[in-house]
């Protein structure tokens, strides 16, 4: 038996009647791009993750950058992102022009440290400089957003949700993508809710960032041609938009059967010496974008290894925190500066996580761990 890390295959063959007359509708439309299809979506979206507005775009990363634009974040400006997160959420802060400032992680969820959050404002002696943070609600589940949203308001810094992990999770009764000024989702196939092909969406209950946005994803133009903006060609396209329309209406269920994969996982890794497994906090649901442990005692890499020679997929989510990144040496970090980061990045291992995964591979996947720790 081989157990991938996550079976596209078998969720289109579950759907693909309902998949395949979407995408024919939209050929047989003729309208490729923005239109009906997407304005159906964005209408979906934004009542699922429970705001005023939703805006297609091309990407989670455009989503992110497109973020930041409307928020009037560039040249000169600074902006707090975690260190342990995909490249995309400190690289779209320098791709505004701005610099990233990197926080440590909390060690349980991975995600943004509150503790260290206010360490950095307390002590950067340019902090008029930063103008906005952004949380990322990494593996699926929500940062402290109450915590992070005080630390804001007493700053008066924007909050740009980084929620391309966790679309339909809850903090304290809002969803993901509610709770700051903006909330960015990625549609990349392998997300919990993903298209086929590159996607994005831009949630807010902001009237006037919503029409920033809508106006920088088609190069500022209204009406054609005439440019109010110097925006950017980031348009979400009509046979992705009806993909994920027929997609979203799974989505709870598909999270459902995440959970209870991570029950299993969690049932069976529990007592075994040297994994820890995730954390969940009380006051928010985890969607398990990833089941992600950690291996202790430097025996990560081996452990992948080894479960590769047996037929099980694993990933390491992430192997080097941005702040030791190459492209970001001039930033002047330097090795012990984000420890918690830091070891995380030597520690986690992200095992299978799909909705359809059977429970004889999620035995297999923890008696190979099981057999190789002991």
């Amino acid at each position: 038996m081989k157990v991938p890390m996550l079976d596209l295959v078998r969720q289109y063959q579950a759907i693909h009647d309902e998949i395949d007359t979407a995408i024919h509708e939209v050929l047989r439309s003729g309208r490729f791009i923005l239109g009906s299809f997407v304005e159906e979506f964005e209408k979906r979206a934004a009542e699922y993750c429970g705001v005023e507005h939703a805006i297609g775009v091309a990407s989670g990363t455009d989503a992110l950058l497109l973020s930041l634009r409307a928020l009037g974040v560039g040249l000169g400006d600074r902006v707090i992102v975690p260190s342990f997160t995909f490249f995309a959420t400190a690289g779209v802060v320098h791709n505004v022009g701005a610099t990233p400032v990197f926080c440590d992680i909390d060690p349980g969820t991975f995600n943004m440290d509150p503790l260290s959050l206010r360490e950095i404002l307390r002590e950067d002696k340019e902090v008029e400089s930063i103008r906005a943070i952004i949380p990322v609600h990494l593996y699926g589940q929500v940062a402290d957003m109450q915590a992070i949203r005080a630390i804001a308001k007493e700053y008066q810094l924007a909050v740009v949700e980084d929620a391309a992990q966790a679309i339909g999770a809850v903090y304290d009764g809002e969803k993901a993508g509610a709770i700051g000024d903006t909330g960015c989702f990625s549609f990349y196939p392998t997300k919990n809710l993903g298209a086929y092909g590159d996607g994005g969406l831009v949630t807010t209950n902001d009237d006037e960032l919503a029409e920033r946005i809508k106006l920088l994803r088609v190069h500022g133009a209204r009406p054609k041609y005439f440019h109010r903006l110097v925006g950017m060609n980031s348009r979400l396209d009509a046979i992705q938009a009806a993909i994920l329309s027929v997609k979203l209406r799974y989505l709870d269920r598909w999270t459902a059967l995440r959970a209870e994969v991570a029950d299993k996982y969690d049932h069976l890794l529990r007592d075994v010496e040297g994994v820890v497994i995730p954390q969940r906090e009380p006051d928010r649901s985890h969607v398990f974008h990833q089941y992600t442990v950690r291996v202790l005692n430097g025996q990560r890499d081996g452990l992948q290894q080894y479960l590769g020679e047996n037929g099980v997929g694993s990933m390491i989510y992430y192997a080097r925190p941005l702040h030791l990144q190459e492209c970001f040496t001039e930033l002047g970090y330097n090795k012990g500066d984000l420890p918690v980061s830091e070891l995380a990045a030597e520690e986690v291992l992200s095992l299978p996580m799909c909705p359809n995964l059977k429970e004889a591979e999620i035995d297999l996947v923890s008696t190979c761990i099981g057999a190789y720790l002991q």
